[in-house]
């Protein structure tokens, strides 16, 4: 059975967030402060973490600080009213792999649990793929319907990225955060250049398959890799 732990202060969240969450199958382990939800981490065994980020005792970016500093790899989802794209960005910087803004639907919670349950069991394996799309952690090499290439780091880390998370979307400023390490707004179009340099080495021009290729453009907004059917 999967085992979260949930650390959440407000009682009313809680028991909506456990009883959803157990009507899927979960074992859910409840904890209401950040000291105890530390300790908890440090001490059980989880297959994910649901953190919210203003907690009693200590607020979530210190738990997930302290996680990661302690090499405790279990994936967090932070749950939080926060939803400025800064507190977003300190939270993906500090270690947690999604963010999900208050309030929610519970539907869409359990979709994100399950698509993070679901990409965490590759994590260590040094393939990773997304429909045609595969990606080669060991020599930065993609591959997609039968073409192959060597991608500069750059590139290899922002499709990495991407392909982490099918079918959520990224915005440009949260690409150049953890691709660029540029975390203030700016007018670059780094990141455009980038995925048309991605996209130039393996669609093949002569047979149309700009449409087809699984990075996905966002009006106004950024990209996401589509999920694979």
């Amino acid at each position: 059975m999967t085992r979260v732990l949930l650390v959440e202060d407000e009682q009313k969240i809680a028991d909506f967030v456990i009883q959803g969450l157990q009507s899927e199958g979960f074992d859910v382990v409840h904890e209401c402060d950040g000291l105890m939800g530390l300790e908890t981490i440090c001490n059980k065994e989880f297959d994910l973490v649901l953190l919210d980020i203003m907690l009693p005792g200590k607020p979530g970016t210190e738990v997930i600080q302290s996680m990661r500093e302690k090499e405790i790899k279990t994936p967090v989802i932070m749950l939080t009213a926060k939803s400025e794209l800064s507190d977003k960005l300190l939270g993906f910087q500090l270690g947690a792999d999604d963010y999900l803004a208050k309030p929610f639907f519970m539907e869409e919670l359990i979709a994100r649990c399950k698509a993070l349950l679901n990409r965490n069991q590759n994590t260590n394996t040094d393939i990773i793929s997304v429909g045609e799309l595969t990606l080669d952690k060991i020599i930065r090499r993609v591959s997609w319907r039968g073409r192959s290439m060597i991608l500069s780091q750059r590139e290899f880390t922002l499709l990495e990225y991407l392909m982490r998370s099918p079918g959520n979307v990224f915005s440009r400023q949260q690409i150049m955060q953890f691709v660029w390490g540029i975390d203030f707004n700016t007018q670059t179009n780094i990141v455009d250049v980038c995925i048309q340099r991605i996209r130039r080495k393996l669609i093949n021009t002569e047979k149309n398959e700009l449409n087809e290729f699984p990075i996905e453009s966002i009006r106004g907004i950024g990209y996401k890799i589509r999920k694979s059917d």
